[in-house]
């Protein structure tokens, strides 16, 4: 799926019915669609899945599909089956629908959603441009690739792809380009990157001095770890870990190392796509690997 590129200009819609006119004919080149209604929001789950009765298929812990023929869980109804769009419950939904949305994540997209002036100002001047589309208050910034959804990352800026939806608001301009680095960053704060505990070791015997020297050459090794790692185009799983190995190995047993610069390692790590918990193992076993 190559969006909007391989999207054909959505046709004249039928008077009867011109949301899921538009509906079908993106749905046929691969959105997953479905219907909002007032306030522009999903239709509530029927009375079998109220509360997530079924499960609250699909989640992290329930994988499977809902199979209930009804509208339910949001963002998760999103289809592109033509037999579902066109089916008596969803009949009644687009009969009372004021807008349509679309699951960026199931078609491999990412829609950085620019809401204030602000928001719009600092994006042109810091992500790489794209196909965007303007909205109400602002732009959507829609990239090809998937990544997870977060709202407020920055003020005025949502993330909407996986287990999210967006409003379609028509094709838009530009080139749709891959989703950078910049973006993924995004979703990374501090708060959520562990702290790994960083091997101190006493002073050297005899009163030796840290082979460091400077500040400036701690820095600049850490520097040139970060960049490494973002600059992996392949592996990255082997390079990070690879690149804590060297890191540890060169700087970790003076004690100049310290939680903050482990920190700007894990937050290089996670914007290339690695888990928290893919960072915190690949730093014991560096450790674990040279003794510390």
């Amino acid at each position: 799926m190559t969006y909007p590129t391989a999207i054909r200009r959505v046709a004249e819609p039928n008077t009867a019915s011109p949301h899921l006119s538009t509906a079908l004919a993106l749905a046929a080149h691969g959105l997953p669609v479905l219907p909002l209604r007032r306030g522009k929001v999903p239709f509530a789950n029927c009375p079998t899945c109220l509360k997530n009765a079924c499960g609250g298929r699909p989640n992290m812990k329930n994988p499977g599909p809902c199979h209930c023929p009804d509208i339910c869980h949001a963002w998760a109804a999103a289809t592109t089956d033509p037999v579902v769009l066109n089916s008596p419950a969803w009949g009644r939904a687009w009969a009372k629908a004021v807008d349509v949305a679309y699951h960026p994540g199931g078609a491999g997209l990412t829609v950085v959603d620019l809401d204030t002036a602000t928001a719009l100002a600092w994006a042109r001047e810091t992500l790489p441009r794209t196909r965007t589309v303007p909205t109400t208050r602002g732009e959507h910034w829609v990239y090809q690739g998937a990544m997870r959804s977060v709202n407020g990352v920055r003020a005025g800026v949502d993330i909407k792809s996986t287990m999210a939806y967006a409003r379609w608001r028509g094709h838009g301009t530009g080139t749709l380009t891959a989703l950078p680095d910049a973006v993924r960053a995004l979703v990374v704060k501090p708060s959520q990157v562990p702290r790994p505990s960083v091997v101190t070791v006493a002073a050297l015997a005899g009163g030796g001095q840290c082979p460091h020297r400077t500040p400036a050459f701690l820095e600049r090794g850490i520097a040139m770890a970060e960049q490494r790692i973002t600059e992996a185009r392949s592996a990255v799983h082997a390079t990070v870990y690879r690149t804590f190995l060297a890191v540890l190995s060169r700087h970790g047993r003076c004690g100049c190392l310290t939680d903050a610069h482990a920190a700007r390692l894990f937050t290089a790590a996670q914007a290339r796509g690695e888990s928290a918990r893919h960072c915190a193992d690949a730093w014991t076993n560096a450790r674990t690997a040279l003794g510390m």
